[in-house]
């Protein structure tokens, strides 16, 4: 049966059919072979003839607005275009384009980040031995916050050896959550002020280090949501000869934090980060599985976005 990730997979797939499809008349495409890209086919090929029809929908409906904003897809000589599908390790190392368009010729490559029916931008995890700081910002969390969660995840630990279920213990919210979100919270405002520059990474960990394009397919409302993340302006630039149909504009990143606290909506496991620049970010702590185990993830969402931020809706 098809789960979040192999939709995902397969919409990868779509999206580089689509873009062979749409570029093909204009120059030569090459698909790059590599595993990546052959598990994303094989996934699609698994769907169902309609889902996979959907797919290409969504993808198209992506493609028409991006071809628009980048006219070196199809402009400026006849050389070979060549399109690939990254490997997830990629998006660990902070790099979340999912499909990279590319021509050697004149050193230009773009990328797509693709999403199948969701906005969550990371799932990152919180251990007693996790270094959140260290992963994210390059700032090693502090001891301070060690013995803050010791004792939660000590108890956890227990629960975990006595074969507990998260829906058998009614008070995770009270021992679990709220006193695991209160350290996280107090860390990150530790590491903030000791680096000015934790609000950016924040950013460029959560949404990139590289400029790109978000495609989100949203079956529920048949469309396709195209969002462009230049933060260096490595985006939407125009050839010699032409220029591109529409700006995308430049986006800034945050340097400050507005506020932080627990979101009016879910207090009990949520926290929600307001950043200057219009940003804001929220942390829904939840448990990974049915069984009590000593770690937790995080659902991550940037709920706010600058309202500079280019954002077409493309129905299919």
């Amino acid at each position: 049966m098809p789960t979040q990730t192999s939709n995902g997979k397969a919409f990868e797939y779509a999206c580089v059919e689509a873009l062979v499809a749409v570029i093909s008349p204009f120059r030569p495409v090459h698909v790059i072979a590599s595993s990546a890209f052959e598990t994303a086919r094989s996934f699609f090929n698994e769907l169902s003839i309609e889902e996979q029809r959907k797919m290409m929908l969504a993808a198209r409906a992506g493609a028409a607005p991006l071809l628009k904003a980048e006219p070196k897809i199809t402009e400026d000589g006849d050389d070979e275009l060549l399109l690939s599908i990254q490997a997830d390790r990629e998006g660990i190392a902070g790099d979340v384009r999912d499909v990279l368009i590319l021509r050697r010729s004149i050193h230009w490559e773009i990328g797509l980040s693709v999403k199948n029916n969701h906005f969550a931008a990371k799932h990152s995890r919180l251990s007693r031995t996790i270094d959140f700081g260290k992963d994210w910002f390059g700032l090693s969390c502090s001891s301070e916050y060690y013995e803050e969660i010791e004792p939660i995840f000590k108890y956890l630990k227990e629960e975990q050896s006595a074969g507990k279920l998260w829906r058998d213990m009614p008070d995770k919210v009270q021992r679990v959550y709220r006193p695991l979100l209160e350290a996280f919270k107090a860390e990150l405002v530790r590491l903030n002020t000791g680096s000015s520059d934790v609000p950016s990474k924040l950013l460029e960990y959560l949404i990139g280090r590289y400029d790109f394009y978000k495609f989100v397919k949203i079956d529920a409302e048949q469309k396709t949501i195209v969002q462009c993340y230049n933060f260096h302006g490595t985006l939407n630039t125009g050839t010699k000869d032409s220029k591109p149909d529409f700006n995308t504009g430049v986006v800034k990143l945050p340097d400050s934090i507005r506020y932080f606290d627990y979101l009016d909506t879910a207090p009990d496991n949520t926290l929600e980060l307001m950043l200057n620049q219009n940003w804001t970010v929220t942390f829904r702590i939840h448990n990974a599985s049915s069984l009590v185990e000593p770690s937790l993830k995080f659902d991550i969402r940037v709920s706010g976005v600058p309202s500079n931020l280019f954002t077409a809706h493309v129905g299919w």
